[in-house]
């Protein structure tokens, strides 16, 4: 049984968190790059360029590419011989997140729930994917999902049985 210590769980995930926010991965650079010279459209082409310049400058500056850091969604691989040891899986994997967010200055945007929008103040709780596989091994994958948008979504029930001038109520009223 391989013993893996929560500090050590922590100090990954915060170190996650941070590099996730400040640096594009090179295949996504290689992206833009390959866009902006098959981008036909001069503003297209700005765009983009102004895309490439901010990654570099986030970088090097080691700051967040975007102002909307998001929220953590962890993907864990768990072996099935691993032991967590000085505390809980969760815990530590929530206390690298709030770390992470606090020591990196990303913004921390998660509401507790839709319905009374309360800022949680430290970007936790995680969405949190365990996976048990087999070994000795755990391995933890960190995607940045943009908050901006469901920050700002609604929830309503739509009844087309209303009529139609009911239905552009409805989409005027949500949007």
């Amino acid at each position: 049984m391989r013993k893996i210590d929560c500090e050590s769980i922590i100090e990954a995930v915060r170190e996650l968190c941070i590099e996730g926010n400040c640096a594009l991965r090179c295949d996504t650079v290689d992206a833009f790059k390959r866009a902006l010279h098959e981008e036909e459209s001069p503003v297209g082409r700005e765009v983009i360029g102004q895309l490439l310049k901010n990654a570099e400058v986030a970088g090097e500056q080691r700051i967040p590419f975007c102002q909307d850091t998001g929220y953590a969604v962890l993907f864990v691989d768990f072996g099935q011989e691993v032991e967590v040891v000085g505390g809980a899986l969760k815990e530590a994997l929530n206390e690298g997140v709030r770390q992470g967010y606090d020591r990196g200055f990303l913004r921390k945007s998660l509401v507790r729930n839709p319905i009374d929008r309360t800022n949680t103040g430290d970007n936790t709780p995680a969405t949190v994917q365990i996976d048990i596989v087999p070994g000795k091994e755990m391995r933890i994958s960190l995607l940045v999902k943009g908050a901006g948008c469901d920050n700002m979504s609604a929830l309503r029930m739509f009844s087309p049985a209303e009529g139609l001038e009911a239905a552009l109520d409805f989409v005027v009223e949500t949007v």
